[in-house]
C-alpha cells in the first residue's frame, strides 16, 4: 500500500472516530427523549451537521416518515431537490446503487424561461417539472419556501403522491408558514417549526435515510 493510500485510510478512520464521538456527545446533550432508534439517527445527524442541539426539540417527524422514506429508497425512488446545494450534498452514488435518481431542475433552460415569464420562482417551477418523477419519490426542500408551497399545491390540486416530503426551508419570509401548511397534508413529512432550516439540514435528513436504507 502506498503512503498516500495509507494516509487516506487513516484520515477516513479519524473522521469516523470524530463522528462517532460527536454522536455520543450529542446523545448525552439530548438527555432523556422519546425518539425511536431510527428517529434518533435522523436527529443526531441534523444536530451534528448544524451544531444546533435545539433541533432535538424542533424536528417534527411524521409517524410514517422514516419507514416510507427508507422503503422508497430501497425500491429505487427518485429524489427531487429545490436547489443544487441540496442535490450536491446527497449521497448520490449510494442512492444510485438502489436504482434511484437525484434531480434538480432549477437551472434547466425551460424552467428559467418560464419563471421569467410567469413571475414564479425557478424552485417552484422545478417542482412542477419534477411531477412525472415523483410518484413514490422523495422531495427534499432546504432553501425555497416557494418550492414547498408548490409541492403542497400539487398534492392538494393535482393529486401528486410522493412517498415523503423533507421540508425545511430557511428564512424570515414565509418559511415558517410553508412548514405550517406542510403539517396539514396527508403525506408523510419531516420538517421543523419556525425560521430555521436550510440546505445542510435537508441534506442531513436525506443522507440519514439513505444510511438507514443500507442497514436493513
Amino acid at each position: 500500500m502506498s503512503d498516500n493510500s495509507e494516509k487516506m485510510k487513516g484520515n477516513e478512520m479519524e473522521q469516523h472516530e470524530i463522528e462517532k464521538k460527536s454522536f455520543e456527545i450529542i446523545e448525552g446533550l439530548l438527555g432523556r427523549h422519546s425518539f425511536s432508534e431510527k428517529e434518533l439517527a435522523i436527529v443526531k445527524r441534523v444536530i451534528h451537521t448544524t451544531g444546533d442541539i435545539e433541533f432535538g426539540k424542533e424536528l417534527i417527524i411524521h409517524p410514517q416518515a422514516i419507514d416510507r422514506g427508507v422503503s422508497a429508497i430501497r425500491s429505487g425512488c427518485n429524489i427531487i431537490t429545490d436547489v443544487n446545494m441540496v442535490k450536491a450534498g446527497i449521497r448520490e452514488k449510494v442512492l444510485n446503487s438502489f436504482g434511484g435518481g437525484l434531480y434538480c431542475f432549477v437551472n434547466d433552460e425551460d424552467v428559467i424561461k418560464e419563471a421569467a415569464g410567469q413571475g414564479k420562482t425557478r424552485s417552484a417551477l422545478g417542482m412542477q417539472r419534477a411531477m412525472p418523477l415523483l410518484a413514490n419519490g422523495i422531495v427534499a426542500i432546504g432553501n425555497a419556501h416557494t418550492a414547498l408551497f408548490e409541492i403542497i399545491r400539487l398534492i392538494n390540486e393535482d393529486g401528486l403522491r410522493p412517498a415523503l416530503i423533507v421540508g425545511v426551508p430557511v428564512g424570515f419570509v414565509d418559511a415558517a408558514e410553508s412548514k405550517d401548511e406542510l403539517l396539514k397534508v396527508d403525506i408523510p413529512y419531516i420538517t421543523n417549526k419556525g425560521r430555521k432550516g436550510g440546505s445542510p439540514v435537508a441534506v442531513a435528513i436525506v443522507n440519514a435515510l439513505i444510511i438507514l436504507a443500507g442497514e436493513g
